[in-house]
């Protein structure tokens, strides 16, 4: 991995995001589960307007495992791949009251075999229901820390491996959030705000950006320089 003032880095996004926490709204494991599974390709703001009126209807495992399918479709079908979705937090909540007494587990590997439930969701989870220090990397986490150049990965399990040994692990959780924080108020996909970003001067991305527009401008000089010499060609007495 490229060499990174990951100590600096850490500290400013810190004092950027002190406050930053997991934005999906729950009262208890079973919430959070649930929430992440929608949350797939839908915004935090969209699935917490779906969330309430779900758990208002279904509020424990066993109700939502119960469930008819084309209930909850119409619950969430304001949020992405609903009728996937359903399905899956129908399933998962049928293998909590099967095989866990209704209590989410709080192991990765049998949060992974919930249908529905990546390493992404169930670090989710571990992080913020458990407390077990984890790195949940969603597209802004992938993205931003590519950019910072705390990791070097186009794949999502890489640079969660990446990030878990740059970055100590008691920062886990917290870094996580700092990171979509950023992604989602600064470091955009398309047009990220390096003029503001305070974290520029260690960026490798604003670095290469730099460099990239250094030598466009030295190509248009030497274009124009180019076009005036040429403009006289044939005009010598």
């Amino acid at each position: 991995m490229p060499r990174i003032a990951t100590a600096d880095v850490l500290r400013t996004l810190e004092e950027l995001y002190p406050d930053a926490k997991c934005a999906l709204h729950h009262t208890n494991p079973f919430e959070l589960l649930i929430a992440t599974i929608l949350s797939a390709q839908c915004t935090d703001k969209r699935v917490n307007e779906i969330t309430p009126r779900l758990f208002l209807k279904f509020p424990t495992p066993l109700a939502l495992a119960q469930a008819d399918v084309a209930e909850v479709e119409t619950l969430i079908m304001e949020c992405g791949l609903f009728k996937t979705k359903a399905k899956n937090i129908i399933g998962t909540s049928q293998r909590l009251v099967e095989e866990y007494q209704s209590i989410v587990p709080n192991q990765m590997e049998q949060l992974i075999s919930l249908p529905g439930v990546g390493r992404k969701t169930a670090n989710v989870v571990l992080s913020n229901a458990f407390g077990v220090p984890a790195i949940a990397v969603d597209t802004h986490v992938q993205r931003v820390s590519n950019r910072l150049g705390l990791a070097q990965s186009e794949h999502v399990l890489e640079t969660e491996q990446q990030l878990m040994k740059r970055i100590p692990m008691d920062r886990w959780s917290d870094a996580h959030h700092w990171l979509i924080y950023h992604g989602r108020q600064v470091c955009m996909a398309r047009s990220p705000k390096c003029e503001i970003c305070t974290l520029a001067p260690f960026c490798r991305y604003f670095k290469t950006q730099v460099k990239l527009r250094g030598k466009a401008r030295s190509r248009a000089k030497a274009v124009s320089i180019y076009a005036d010499d040429s403009s006289g060609v044939g005009n010598h007495s």
